[in-house]
């Protein structure tokens, strides 16, 4: 299962780098966005998923193996509302350039056929 999951996040990053690569604003930002998702997904993994189980002991004495681990859960909450609001202002300097430059394109060019 471990393997299925480190494929997957392997998967979605690199298919946010190759959309930051993209010559257009939008795919930028989308891929921005998925390399931060397949950050979060890493974080919250780091720290063991667990089904069912409370997320803080409740008293000392007791085996910290039978409770999950509530920083991960905590940091990628977040970078999910940090996420977040950076993408609103991604969005809103792309819909400004595009107003001043009349181009959806990083440089400014239209690319040729």
């Amino acid at each position: 299962m471990e393997a299925v999951f480190a494929i997957a996040v392997g998967v979605v990053f690199g298919a946010g780098i190759w959309l930051i690569l993209r010559p257009r604003t939008f795919q930028l930002i989308i891929g921005l966005l998925l390399m931060s998702y397949a950050v979060n997904l890493f974080i919250f993994a780091m720290g063991r998923l667990w089904v069912d189980k409370p997320p803080i002991t409740p008293a000392p004495g007791i085996d910290p193996a039978q409770f999950a681990d509530p920083l991960p859960q905590g940091l990628v909450l977040t970078a999910i509302v940090i996420g977040f609001a950076t993408t609103a202002l991604y969005l809103v300097l792309m819909i400004g350039a595009r107003g001043l430059s009349g181009s959806d394109h990083v440089d400014g060019e239209e690319p040729q056929q």
